[in-house]
Order: C-alpha cells, then structure tokens, then sequence
C-alpha cells in the first residue's frame, strides 16, 4: 500500500488548487438534505419527505422550478445524474432499489439491488457504481439495472459509503463510522483487491485525518473533494490522496456537510447543510460554492 502526503509530484493540477470556495448562494431551508446534483442547467435536491421529495432549481438564477414525487420511494440515500443519458438517479436503503428519472420523458422506472445500497455515482461509461456498506461491496449496473459487475472490498475497508471511479479504472472509497478506529478516504486497484494510496487513519481534525468522510467528488484532473462530516468542512486531495486545502471550512457552513455535488462546467460545488441532533436531522439546505 502507498500513502502519499505531498501534492508537489503530480502532473496535474485542478483549477481550484489556489482558491478557497466562496459562498455565492444558499437554496432555502427545508427537509433534510439526502443528495444534490446538477444536470443540464438545473440543480437537482432529494429531501427526506414522503411526496415532492426532489426540488429542481435553475442552475445560473437558483429560482425553483418544479417538484418531483418518486412513487415508491421510501428511505432515500443519495443522488447522481448523468449527463449522456439525461437521467437522473436516487437510491432507496430501505427497499434495495435504485429509481431512474428520465429528464425527457419524465419517467420514473427502477431496479433491484438485492443488497442495501447507499452512495451513488456515475462512471465514464455511463454507468452507475452503487456502494453496499453492510455487504463491502461496489455494484456497477448499466442505466437500465442491469448487473455488470461486482466487487468485494478488501476486509480494511469497513463501512464504505460512497465510491467514485477513475480514468485508470481504479475506485476511490471513503470509509468510516462514528467510533471507528480508522476514517479514510482510499484509492483502490481496478479489481478492487488492493489499495494503491490512501489518506487518513485514527479520526481527527488535522491536516492528515478525517472524522466520518461521508461523500466524494472528483475534478477533471482528478483531484479529490471530500465531505468530512464530522470535521465540518470540504476537504481536497490530489490524485495521489495527498492533503492539498480545505476548499469549505466550518465557518462557512451553519451545520453538517453529508452529501454534495461537482459541477466543474460552471465551477460549483453544491454542499447540503445539514441540521444534526442527537444522530437525527430534521432540516437541512444546499450552500453553493463559487470555486
């Protein structure tokens, strides 16, 4: 395994290497916050509630547009789109599916994942890569639910929430719990054996550590941003997983990052905020940040 704590050797640098993100607009407060993503000029908000649960907004003006009900839906995780197939995607932890919403045709359909599933992404083959924390397990079906592949995490890596994929086919995963020993954000080998680089360890505050890294996202260059929960605050770390910046701090966030969403088009990052007592949310927005 390597472990890789300096930016300085990479080829690559993202556009916001210098820059921290500046807040330009916060979407109004409401439900809590599950998933975020953005498509074909809109933004898109999956909030926990029974019906209307997706809120979309113009992604230049921030004005609401409409509301969306996904029949069927019960206990939402997460939300990706993408971009090739005009879609977008929620996860549902309680009934093991995952729902697909054609933009054009305003259609909902869905498929079963047969083991819980939590974060979703999209790779450059359009298809979507479904985390299975309980099982350790990375699932990759195509657009329409069929099953491509399946890969089972090495035994280190324990309770993996959101995983994303690279241009070399590897996966980078973030894995963690509140009292776990190690909090990590990790890059893995294509057949999801080995880890190549990894960042964190024991929980904490400081420049090498996490404390619950809950979500991913991931720059042209493939610089990587992390919501760190817990540490209240937006993380970037370069290809290599070495620590770059802090691009949202806790000061520019009233609550808890959980989920957010890259948009590197416009150059905005998407953050939901969410309000957390006890281990339960009942409210929650999305901060946009210019970076």
């Amino acid at each position: 395994m390597a472990n890789d704590h300096s930016y300085n050797n990479d080829k690559t640098y993202c556009l916001c290497l210098c820059t921290v993100g500046r807040v330009v607009r916060t979407l109004p407060v409401g439900n809590t916050v599950i998933g975020v993503t953005s498509l074909a000029g809109e933004v898109y908000l999956l909030r926990m509630k029974e019906r209307e649960q997706v809120e979309v907004y113009d992604a230049i003006t921030y004005r609401p547009l409409r509301h969306l009900t996904v029949p069927g839906f019960r206990s939402p995780t997460d939300m990706a789109s993408c971009e090739h197939y005009q879609c977008v995607y929620t996860s549902d932890h309680y009934d093991e599916y995952v729902h697909r919403f054609d933009v054009h045709a305003a259609a909902f359909t869905r498929w079963a994942v047969k083991d819980r599933p939590w974060d979703l992404s999209v790779n450059s083959s359009h298809n979507v890569l479904v985390t299975c924390p309980f099982v350790r397990k990375i699932k990759e079906f195509s657009s329409h639910g069929d099953l491509l592949r399946e890969l089972a995490l090495p035994g280190d890596v324990i309770n993996p929430w959101h995983t994303i994929q690279t241009q070399d086919n590897g996966y980078v995963v973030c894995h963690d719990w509140f009292g776990d020993t190690v909090n990590r954000v990790c890059k893995m080998s294509a057949d999801g054996c080995h880890i190549v680089h990894s960042s964190g360890g024991q929980p904490g505050p400081g420049n090498g550590q996490f404390s619950v890294p809950f979500h991913l996202a991931l720059d042209n260059n493939e610089f990587v941003f992390v919501a760190d929960f817990h540490n209240r605050r937006v993380r970037l770390l370069s290809p290599t997983l070495g620590h770059v910046r802090d691009i949202v701090s806790h000061d520019q966030l009233k609550w808890w990052p959980f989920r957010m969403c890259l948009d590197v088009q416009r150059r905005r990052l998407y953050v939901t905020d969410n309000e957390w007592k006890e281990g339960d949310s009942e409210s929650g927005r999305v901060v946009v940040f210019s970076i």
